[in-house]
């Protein structure tokens, strides 16, 4: 109450800026409030503010580099899986690569189909070569064949042009009646030639 009665009895203008000392106790109490708050918020956003955002961002960088931590560590401690998984994928291609025709191979490989179609009681009216398709790693090799037979014929020979030591496919095949009543079974038969590195 006292302290409520002072302050109404102060006049602003009487309080002298260079003679702070001077001023009544209630109006010290009250500009020393004023300067903490006002230091307070100062030191907060100059100091105090941006060391929050570098914390933040040190946090941030460091889960980041805890999940490549773990990811390179997981690498490694798999490392010697990696490198047998990398053996076996090396010799399975190898493998597979020995089962493409090479080019002096290709004509050896249109009889291998003629046997195998005969052997199953095909009668051939043609098979050709078609224009090779040059992909990214490899050349496709397309053989056009029609022949002649029945449902059970077409099976075996398909049958057995896929236990042909060379890889051989089958693709956008038909099977229509011809005027005598024989079915007629038109194939493309596709063969692959890797293309070797030329650099």
């Amino acid at each position: 109450m006292a302290l409520n009665m002072k302050l109404s009895e102060i006049d602003i203008n009487d309080l002298d800026l260079e003679n702070m000392g001077s001023w009544p106790l209630a109006v010290k109490v009250i500009f020393a409030l004023i300067v903490a708050a006002l230091v307070s918020v100062l030191s907060y956003y100059l100091l105090i503010d941006s060391k929050i955002e570098q914390l933040n961002a040190a946090k941030q960088k460091e889960t980041e580099l805890r999940q490549t931590y773990q990811t390179r560590y997981a690498s490694a401690v798999n490392l010697e899986v990696y490198r047998e998984q990398m053996k076996e994928m090396e010799e399975t291609f190898a493998i597979l690569l020995k089962q493409l025709p090479t080019t002096h191979e290709t004509p050896g490989l249109l009889d291998d189909i003629t046997y195998v179609g005969t052997t199953s009681g095909l009668t051939f009216i043609r098979i050709n070569w078609e224009p090779e398709i040059e992909k990214e790693f490899y050349t496709e090799l397309p053989i056009k064949i029609d022949v002649v037979g029945d449902y059970h014929q077409f099976g075996n020979f398909v049958s057995e042009v896929a236990k042909l030591p060379r890889i051989v496919s089958l693709h956008d095949f038909t099977i229509q009646a011809d005027k005598d009543n024989k079915l007629k079974f038109n194939v493309v038969a596709k063969t692959y030639r890797y293309k070797e590195s030329t650099k």
